[in-house]
């Protein structure tokens, strides 16, 4: 393999991992999260964590986890910011910055309730990803929270 070819290969190895994370994100807000939704975007032992307030490992049951979560706001916008992709052979690591809106369910703003109708967030987000014999899927995403400006949604 030429230099020129590892170089189109790994520069296409990183737009795939790149699309992965940004896939994810516009689905959270706009399409049905079910198991082949799950099984498109990550390995079958992923790890996605919200530390410290949640986690879920595993392709079983992540759809359900994160449509439980999203279930807390009558909407969502996660705008990512573009991924930062270091590859290492078969691995990959990504970062990024991801700002996200959450539209409070009416229930829980004037008139009915008592809360402003954005809360958002400013998070950074890390992750892996690994080259599958189905391509690259998503190994881990951590989202660490850098700032939130309004109040989170009741606890049910």
């Amino acid at each position: 393999m030429t230099s020129t070819e590892i170089l189109e290969e790994s520069g296409t190895a990183s737009l795939l991992v790149a699309a992965l994370l940004n896939r994810y994100l516009v689905s959270l807000d706009d399409e049905e999260l079910d198991d082949a939704w799950a099984a498109e975007l990550f390995t079958p032992d992923a790890v996605v964590a919200f530390p410290p307030m949640s986690r879920h490992e595993g392709t079983e049951g992540m759809a359900e986890f994160h449509r439980k979560a999203l279930s807390s706001f009558a909407a969502t916008q996660h705008l990512g910011s573009p991924a930062v992709v270091v590859l290492d052979g078969e691995r990959a690591a990504l970062r990024a910055n991801l700002i996200s809106t959450h539209v409070h369910h009416p229930r829980h703003v004037p008139p009915q309730g008592v809360l402003a109708p954005l809360f958002t967030t400013g998070t950074f987000v890390d992750g892996e990803a690994l080259r599958t014999p189905a391509g690259w899927r998503l190994a881990l995403l951590s989202f660490r929270l850098l700032w939130a400006n309004g109040t989170p949604p009741p606890l049910p």
